[in-house]
């Protein structure tokens, strides 16, 4: 390390380095965005991926600027580096370079707080990264001193035409990338270039066909009425139906998320039907028409090495989509609770395809409860657990795994917190500045579209996450069953058909 030439070597190799992992990022969210990684959609490793290249990018860039103060023949001071045009030497590239560094700030926090910014707001800001890219090949160009050698002309070529093509591939394509906007926020997130789309508001599809997919339970195929791609999604996420007859149903999506002509749904016949699910399974023939909305996920599948997925019936639908999409390398093991074999959907291909990872349990083969606590604690102590099925189920997970480590999708609410009771609150619409009051008998959601003020709402039961809109000021008092008590714990988002406030006064994004 005391050899003054270390550094010089230090610079310029973190320096590509760091040009590489940008350029290659950017070129991978431009593939992501346009589908064209299709054969091997995974959003969960590929997303992961592009973001754990341009966070190596944004390091290696941070070891190249503490370099060049290190470096005896650069010599540049903190001020230098941190303020544009204060450097001596080519004050110009070297600002770029700055500048550049800046935005790949902007754009690194902005996927770390994705979940929290307005949608568009963190579109616009990852548009940066073109910027980026293009100020850092400026920067590297025109400031380096070695840029005649030719292994450094060589890599500039290869990395501007490979962003080049693939840019116009994303101007080609553009019907493969994200969906419209929807009217909520943000709802259950289908893929985007970095893993979050907000679902579109209602529109017209229709069934391309149905069939029996075990007992009791319907598998749907819709596709648009008017031939359009669908909006992509992530598995996790769900669809809203607005049936005929006045009320809406939300139903995982079970296909193939690399599939844009068509969503896979489906639905079991509920014994205590409420006229969704037997509606769907008495009409929902080929060629009827069915407004939809979405997709919005909650229910997202996060990176990890290890996973347990627990169903119950069918619950299997979102934690199918799942399964499929995971790349060779990762370890998972599903385990799948049911009646008897000829109710459980999906068992029979996913135990055929998978025959060491799939367990079945049916009651009539295995009497007796299954014993959840042996399973889980079986396995390693970092697996990710998700699971899906009646309440009981999730209430019994809930006791055995961290919640850290849980993911629960529920069919049913929980029941309301009653130690609050409901009194009236005054919301402010943070954009236009209007004041409604909210009676206490009254749910927030429908204070304000009584006046007239454009929010979405479908289950009305805190379920479904259509409603879902962010809080600028107050302390709401989140009754929903999206989110688990630490997440409810943060202030960021509540969903109005069903919590209100713990102050008198609250502040939303509306």
């Amino acid at each position: 390390m005391n050899d003054p030439q270390i550094w010089w070597y230090v610079t310029r190799a973190s320096a590509m380095v760091a040009w590489t992992l940008l350029t290659v990022s950017a070129i991978w969210g431009i593939l992501l965005s346009t589908r064209f990684l299709r054969a091997m959609d995974n959003p969960g490793w590929l997303h992961d991926l592009h973001r754990w290249m341009s966070g190596a990018a944004l390091l290696m860039t941070g070891l190249h600027m503490i370099s060049l103060m290190l470096d005896s023949w650069a010599a540049f001071s903190l001020a230098e580096l941190l303020v544009p045009f204060a450097a001596e030497y080519r004050p110009i590239p070297v600002a770029l370079g700055l500048v550049a560094f800046y935005l790949l700030i902007a754009v690194q926090g902005s996927s770390l707080l994705m979940h929290r910014l307005p949608r568009r707001f963190w579109k616009g800001l990852h548009y940066a990264s073109y910027a980026a890219v293009m100020l850092v090949s400026f920067h590297a160009g025109f400031s380096g001193s070695d840029t005649g050698a030719w292994i450094y002309r060589l890599t500039a070529i290869l990395l501007v035409l490979l962003f080049v093509a693939a840019t116009l591939l994303r101007i080609l394509a553009p019907g493969t990338a994200a969906s419209t906007p929807g009217a909520a926020s943000r709802g259950r997130e289908p893929a985007a270039p970095d893993g979050a789309t907000d679902g579109a508001g209602p529109r017209t599809a229709v069934v391309r066909s149905s069939h029996p997919l075990a007992d009791g339970v319907l598998s749907i195929r819709l596709g648009m009425a008017d031939g359009e791609p669908l909006p992509p999604w992530e598995p996790g996420a769900h669809i809203t139906l607005h049936l005929p007859i006045g009320i809406d149903r939300q139903y995982s999506l079970c296909g193939d998320p690399a599939t844009r002509d068509s969503y896979s749904i489906a639905v079991r016949l509920a014994e205590s039907s409420r006229g969704g699910s037997r509606w769907l399974h008495e009409h929902a023939q080929a060629g009827r028409r069915i407004d939809i909305s979405g997709p919005r996920n909650h229910f997202r599948l996060v990176p990890a090495q290890r996973y347990l997925f627990i169903a119950a019936g069918i619950g299997i639908t979102p934690l199918k989509p799942m399964i499929e999409s995971l790349p060779p390398g990762r370890e998972w093991e599903l385990i799948h609770l049911g009646r008897t074999r000829t109710a459980m959907p999906y068992q029979h291909a996913l135990a055929s395809t998978y025959p060491r990872q799939v367990h079945l349990h049916a009651r009539d083969e295995h009497p007796g409860r299954f014993d959840l606590a042996a399973a889980i604690n079986a396995r390693r102590s970092d697996t990710e657990v998700y699971v899906c099925g009646p309440e009981a189920l999730l209430e019994e997970a809930a006791d055995l795994v961290p919640a850290g480590r849980l993911h629960l999708e529920r069919f049913s609410p929980l029941v309301a917190d009653a130690s609050t009771p409901a009194r009236p609150v005054d919301i402010i619409c943070g954009r236009s500045g209007k004041e409604v009051h909210v009676p206490a008998d009254v749910s927030v959601l429908h204070a304000l579209q009584d006046q007239a003020i454009p929010i979405a709402g479908s289950c009305g039961e805190g379920l479904c996450g259509t409603c879902e809109v962010r809080v600028l000021g107050g302390s709401p008092h989140h009754l929903d069953s999206i989110r688990d008590e630490h997440d409810r714990r943060s202030p960021g988002v509540m969903y109005p058909c069903v919590s209100r406030a713990l102050t008198p006064t609250l502040t939303l994004d509306i």
